[in-house]
């Protein structure tokens, strides 16, 4: 008998690109600044998954006093099928004090220059897509201008 835990894998599922408005800054507060972000749409193109991000979901990161970002989103996919998926996913963007400037400012910056992670959680009704609920998914980010890429992987 193995009492080793398995060792996890990834398997490449779907990408997110949401579209997102200016963000608006809630100033500083005792953690440091909160921003609020509109998600105004996208798409979820891939493998395992396919359809659009609704319009009218939020990231509410804070940008932490250490210069870092704890990333806090919550939006609504519809599968091609018509079904409501929620979405939160939280997270970490750390980059240097440069490289937050020119995101901050909208300015190509190259995702390896900073490490931007998160960790979605699924919520969908019984069905085809009944698999978002039983699983641990990670996902790679990266922004391209008004869009956020979220490549989203499930932890085997």
């Amino acid at each position: 008998m193995n009492e080793q835990p398995a060792v996890p894998g990834l398997e490449y599922a779907f990408t997110i690109t949401a579209t997102i408005g200016a963000p608006l800054t809630g100033a500083d507060s005792p953690l440091g600044d909160r921003l609020h972000i509109p998600i105004t749409g996208g798409t979820v193109e891939g493998p395992a998954l396919a359809g659009i991000v609704m319009p009218g979901g939020s990231d509410w990161p804070l940008l932490r006093r250490d210069g870092n970002s704890r990333i806090s989103a919550r939006y609504t996919i519809i599968a091609d099928d018509g079904t409501p998926i929620m979405v939160e996913n939280d997270g970490l963007r750390v980059s240097s004090a440069e490289v937050t400037a020119r995101l901050r400012a909208g300015e190509p910056v190259d995702a390896s220059e900073y490490y931007f992670r998160t960790t979605p959680m699924f919520e969908a009704p019984a069905g085809p897509h009944q698999w978002l609920n039983e699983a641990v998914f990670v996902a790679s980010l990266a922004r391209a201008g008004d869009e956020i890429l979220v490549a989203v992987y499930r932890v085997t």
